[in-house]
């Protein structure tokens, strides 16, 4: 069977608009599953990095983090140190922080110890970089606070190190792959965690079974289509990659300014898609294809839906006038999440709807299944 063909052309739309205010409400909601070490005081936004931070947005600069709103009062975990943010206490004319994730399945991590999650945060006891979630919604992976490769529960709870970091690498944004068994052709259920691994200056994708237990990450193959005039595709200066659907295929991102499908069916095969970064695949069937690109001054969100006609592109953020980046996927294919400078918002991938402000923190967003 053949890769999918995918065209490399999209076009931009540079229009003006601005964000949907957001209420200023604060959100609350029980924790994740039952024991999950949560936060009980409603917490503030933080001012870490996002948990995409090794890798810089389309426009090239690390993302900017959102100040925290100042408090006189915090708490103070177990471990000692003072969570990454605290609630505003009584009397304060600073406006409370917006955590619109209760009932949503969206997670935010921001390289803290605190996830963000159905409306309170969870203490996961390390440091939670790039945090994904199975397609099932049963385990997390992250780089911790060491940098190696680690799931856990839902709570934080059960963590393993999948992969240990030797040392002198910058590991990021781990991604699941994983399939069933399937007769027609007959193929072996698949259940690995691709990640993106920078060492000596060079950028590659790895691989590791994802209930490895100090595993060895190996070089994950990136073959071409076949033919001789066939695309040469690179094996270093990659990173981003986004796992999707049900037959293992991938996106990636490329120095070069190109993102790359990696199909990985009866064999493994890939090719340029379109010239864009931080790409992130559906989880639904792994066909449609959402990746920023600047347009107008700022970084848009594109989807790319193919067709037999050949790819269709379309701009979701085509009032544009702040830079959204770091694109994730709602389980059912409806929601797109991304990062802006004021917070995480959300939009719908079926209508033009302006995004909608769902939270203050600043991270990495994520769906659970």
């Amino acid at each position: 069977m053949s890769a999918r063909t995918r065209g490399s052309t999209a076009v931009a739309v540079a229009l003006t608009a601005t964000l949907t205010a957001a209420t200023a409400a604060l959100l609350t909601g029980c924790g994740p599953t039952s024991g999950a070490r949560a936060v009980s005081t409603p917490p503030a936004a933080t001012g870490a990095p996002g948990g995409g931070g090794s890798t810089a947005p389309a426009g090239g600069a690390a993302p900017s983090a959102t100040t925290a709103p100042s408090t006189s009062a915090a708490t103070t975990p177990a471990g000692g140190s003072t969570p990454a943010g605290t609630a505003t206490t009584a009397g304060s004319t600073r406006a409370p922080v917006l955590n619109g994730t209760a009932h949503s399945g969206l997670t935010i991590s921001d390289g803290t110890r605190y996830v963000v999650m159905n409306g309170t945060r969870v203490d996961f006891g390390t440091a939670v970089r790039d945090l994904a979630w199975s397609p099932d919604g049963r385990k997390a992976a992250f780089i911790d606070g060491a940098g190696n490769l680690a799931v856990a529960d839902p709570n934080g709870t059960g963590r393993v190190t999948v992969a240990r970091n030797p040392g002198g690498q910058n590991w990021s944004h781990p991604t699941w792959q994983v399939t069933g068994y399937d007769t027609i052709p007959e193929l072996s259920r698949r259940n690995n965690i691709f990640f993106a691994v920078r060492r000596n200056g060079v950028s590659e994708l790895d691989s590791v079974p994802a209930n490895a237990v100090s595993g060895t990450p190996k070089k994950l193959g990136l073959g071409g289509e076949p033919g001789d005039g066939a695309q040469r595709i690179p094996q270093t200066g990659n990173s981003w990659p986004s796992a999707g659907g049900t037959h293992g295929s991938a996106v990636y991102a490329n120095s070069g300014g190109e993102v790359f499908i990696r199909d990985d069916y009866v064999r493994q095969q890939g090719s340029v898609l379109t010239h864009g970064s931080q790409p992130a695949m559906s989880h639904t069937d792994g066909e449609e294809i959402v990746f920023v690109r600047s347009a107008g001054g700022h970084d848009h969100l594109f989807l790319e839906t193919p067709t037999d006609a050949g790819p269709v592109f379309r701009d979701l953020t085509p009032h544009a006038t702040t830079d959204y980046t770091e694109p994730a996927w709602s389980p059912d294919g409806s929601t797109i999440a991304a990062r802006t400078p004021a917070g995480i918002v959300t939009l719908s991938t079926k209508s033009s709807a302006t995004p909608e402000l769902v939270s203050t923190y600043t991270g990495l967003p994520s769906y659970r299944g």
